[in-house]
């Protein structure tokens, strides 16, 4: 009788915690979703615009000086945007709630004026910070806030994207590469799905994904082939990685100054925009990836869209890196793809997963992405390209704060930030 009622007390225990991380985590989501979705209108107003307005984009030198001096006048020239998500996760480092509105603001604005940014990076600061911040409230241990951070991250990337299952899994991947979260994941899948159910009825997501084509069938050749294109996607990953890093060196080492900086690296996304003859390597991509998904194919876009990002978030623009990985893996896989025999729109699905993989060292995100974003055909064939990536790119990542913990080519713990 003892030992039985032992039992019957730990389920009790294992009942109540789990009755309280869907509470807490449902709650965080539907708040956290709320934002994301007037982030999501806000951003789509921003670009309305500047479609309605070309002009905008010569604000981009004033509006680069703007956001640096708005972060200054809020005490956080300092931020380390997306990197700070990853520090509360796995450090329990506390993240202050005014990163929220500035982060939203301010996204809002390289938006307006053209900047080559996206949504969802930023959408991870801004849901960490408002969970951050309402796990203090309530007096959640350092432990738990971790477990908080990663459904604020979880709902917002789920209210923006649209891809629950994607959003859940990475909030527990991103952090530590070769170690999973799984504490946190029946959290994190509240979290995700409350904020997507929510954005779905205020009208976002009717249609999500893209139209990627017929995928190519499982044969020998197509094996090949996806394994060389997952090859190439590894090197683009770590072009896309060492240029955005290379950026913010350079930026800081020739203009000490964060204004000037900021200000200069807006003049230089304005030429680049004016020799380009068009806006379609501004914003986040989604325009451009539709267009090359639909059967277009420009060679040098993968390229042109690494150098326009890595100097707008290199001066000082805020905004997210994830589309615009996708937008480069996109261009690339629907010109290198055709070449090595593969479909033209499904190798541009292929391409996004695979450059998003190699950037975030996430390859089960990557799969679940995939899978979310043009259905359940060829899923092996993603997942093949996605490993081939993440093996091949090394210890590469976009987050410098991200920990790879277990190496990517042998049984052995190597623990060391991404390069």
């Amino acid at each position: 009788m003892k030992r039985l009622g032992e039992e019957l007390k730990y389920a009790w225990g294992n009942c109540r915690m789990f009755l309280r991380w869907v509470l807490l985590s449902s709650v965080t989501g539907v708040a956290v979703g709320l934002v994301a979705v007037a982030f999501h209108w806000g951003v789509g107003t921003a670009t309305a615009l500047r479609t309605m307005h070309p002009w905008l984009v010569w604000l981009l030198p004033a509006a680069g000086a703007a956001i640096v001096g708005l972060y200054k006048v809020c005490g956080m020239e300092n931020d380390r945007g997306t990197n700070l998500v990853l520090v509360a996760v796995r450090d329990a480092e506390p993240m202050q709630l005014r990163t929220a509105p500035l982060i939203f603001i301010c996204t809002i604005l390289t938006h307006l004026v053209g900047g080559s940014a996206g949504r969802e990076g930023a959408a991870l600061q801004l849901g960490g910070s408002m969970a951050s911040r309402a796990a203090r409230f309530v007096g959640l241990d350092e432990k738990d806030r971790r477990i908080m951070v990663m459904c604020g991250m979880a709902a917002a990337f789920s209210a923006l994207f649209g891809t629950p299952i994607t959003a859940a899994v990475f909030a527990m991947e991103v952090v530590s590469v070769g170690v999973m979260y799984y504490a946190a994941l029946v959290p994190c899948l509240c979290a995700s799905l409350s904020g997507f159910l929510l954005a779905k009825a205020m009208g976002l997501h009717g249609l999500v994904g893209y139209a990627a084509g017929t995928p190519a069938a499982l044969s020998t050749a197509s094996l090949l082939q996806t394994t060389a294109l997952g090859a190439l996607c590894a090197l683009v990953s770590i072009l896309f990685c060492e240029v955005m890093h290379t950026a913010h060196r350079l930026y800081a080492r020739y203009i000490p100054n964060a204004t000037v900086r900021a200000a200069i690296g807006g003049a230089l996304v304005l030429a680049l925009t004016l020799l380009a003859g068009s806006q379609l390597y501004s914003g986040a991509g989604d325009e451009l990836i539709r267009r090359l998904i639909g059967g277009q194919t420009i060679w040098y876009a993968f390229l042109l869209k690494i150098l326009f990002t890595a100097l707008t978030l290199g001066a000082g623009f805020r905004g997210g890196e994830i589309v615009p990985v996708l937008c480069v893996g996109c261009a690339f896989g629907t010109w290198m793809g055709p070449l090595l025999g593969l479909p033209h729109g499904f190798s541009g699905a292929l391409g996004m997963a695979a450059v998003f993989c190699g950037v975030t060292n996430c390859p089960i995100t990557s799969v679940l992405l995939s899978y979310e974003l043009f259905g359940g055909q060829a899923v092996v064939l993603y997942a093949l390209c996605c490993a081939v990536s993440y093996m091949l790119s090394g210890y590469y990542g976009l987050y410098s704060e991200q920990k790879i913990v277990y190496s990517k080519f042998r049984t052995e713990w190597i623990d060391k930030k991404a390069e």
